[in-house]
């Protein structure tokens, strides 16, 4: 019986020629990630645990990320106990601000994860990675603390779900609108602890910024990881970000899948998740009523890279954001906010009258930077629209592309580029 990307990774990591879906594996870290938010419960794990330091002060990266700048308080504690606990154990991946980046735009563009890779981050969307070929998933804070001091991690082996994609994506189509199409498809619990590994032509036809977007949501699905083939993009990302040497797995032409399912990106359209889940999918022309907003947000480890902002520019370029809608775009990372900056496209964020912050997850997780009140709707390029995740309970959540999202700032009312 033949192996999955994903499961031949994690043979490799655990010193076995063969790995089987349900199979129970200790394999060995490439990445042990951590935030302001997780971070300091796994040090706290970790002391209890009396080791003498962590495995590798070189395979860990912690990325305060949620509520940076500190927004009170407490998050000022928490990452001042992280900012210590690099110190000590000399981590040499620690980014704070001036350096920082939303952990999942940042690793990839610092060149920190690269195909064949297995990584752990205690952070949900730490599946992103899957993207440049990488098995990579989320975990709970233990775990990251057991990583952070043995360097493995045990793991039951998912089985599979193949997702061929063919076509090539029309106009205003993008990786966001893949994915939703794709959880609206099967569900938020269609591929529950299974790997969603995408394939087929269709693949050439996305950018390594869609791919980023598509395999972030994996989990969105209910996905252990989402991941890709390693084709001359990814190849060339990993070439101009990262030093490191790369492996490149490919399934089994006789590897088992759960389900398969074909995706055709050619009739795909602009697509947007209603409150309050992920799988609540409509496109943009099957929104009959008219549905006003309060407030936009652009960015996030979504939906907060380089094309996100130039999408969403050429879409504002010229026009201005409805009276009464609040536009907040907040570039993924520093590197994404200066050449931002320098290609003109903060200028005309402004000059739309949107607001431009540094990079943070702030609003995504109703930290700060946008939190809803009782009522306010968003259209937001994020990755959740549970109850209350921005805020308020009673308040609304769309997801969408930065298109929809930029076109929908201008006209005030949840909307298509198309429709301006």
């Amino acid at each position: 019986m033949g192996m999955t990307m994903t499961q031949k990774i994690l043979a490799a990591h655990a010193g076995l020629d063969h790995v089987e879906a349900g199979q129970l594996i200790e394999a060995e870290l490439d990445l042990v990630l951590g935030n302001d938010i997780t971070s300091p419960v796994a040090i706290k794990e970790m002391e209890k645990m009396k080791v003498d330091g962590v495995f590798d002060k070189d395979k860990i990266a912690l990325v305060p990320d949620h509520f940076v700048p500190n927004k009170d308080i407490k998050s000022a504690e928490h990452c001042k106990c992280v900012r210590e606990f690099a110190r000590r154990n000399q981590i040499t991946h620690y980014f704070e601000v001036g350096q920082m980046g939303i952990e999942h735009a940042l690793l990839p563009e610092k060149g920190l994860t690269v195909a064949g890779d297995v990584v752990i981050g205690a952070d949900s969307h730490t599946c992103t990675y899957g993207a440049l070929g990488a098995f990579s998933t989320g975990v709970g804070s233990t775990d990251m603390a057991a990583g952070m001091a043995t360097g493995k991690a045990w793991f039951k082996v998912p089985s599979a779900i193949r997702f061929r994609l063919v076509g090539k994506p029309s106009r205003w189509v993008s990786g966001k609108d893949v994915i939703l199409h794709i959880i609206g498809k099967i569900g938020v619990d269609g591929a529950l602890y299974q790997s969603m590994e995408f394939v087929g032509e269709g693949v050439a036809n996305l950018s390594m910024d869609d791919r980023f977007t598509i395999a972030n949501m994996a989990i969105e699905a209910g996905g252990k990881n989402g991941i890709f083939p390693v084709d001359e993009k990814a190849a060339a990302y990993m070439r101009e970000h990262s030093s490191r040497p790369y492996t490149v797995y490919e399934a089994d032409e006789d590897a088992v899948y759960e389900a398969e399912y074909t995706i055709d990106l050619s009739t795909l359209r602009p697509t947007v998740a209603f409150p309050h889940l992920p799988e609540n999918t409509r496109t943009i022309d099957e929104i009959t009523e008219e549905i006003p907003i309060d407030q936009v947000v652009i960015g996030s480890c979504t939906n907060g890279r380089m094309e996100d902002m130039r999408t969403a520019a050429e879409v504002l370029k010229g026009r201005k954001v409805a009276p009464g809608v609040r536009c907040i775009v907040i570039p993924a990372t520093q590197k994404v906010y200066l050449d931002s900056m320098e290609e003109g496209l903060l200028k005309t964020f402004i000059e739309a009258g949107a607001i431009v912050s540094t990079p943070t997850c702030g609003p995504c997780l109703g930290g700060y930077m946008g939190v809803l009140a009782e009522g306010e709707r968003c259209v937001s390029t994020t990755n959740r629209n549970f109850v209350g995740r921005m805020g308020h309970v009673n308040s609304e959540i769309y997801l969408a592309s930065p298109a929809v999202a930029a076109a929908s700032a201008v006209l005030g009312r949840l909307a298509g580029p198309d429709q301006l």
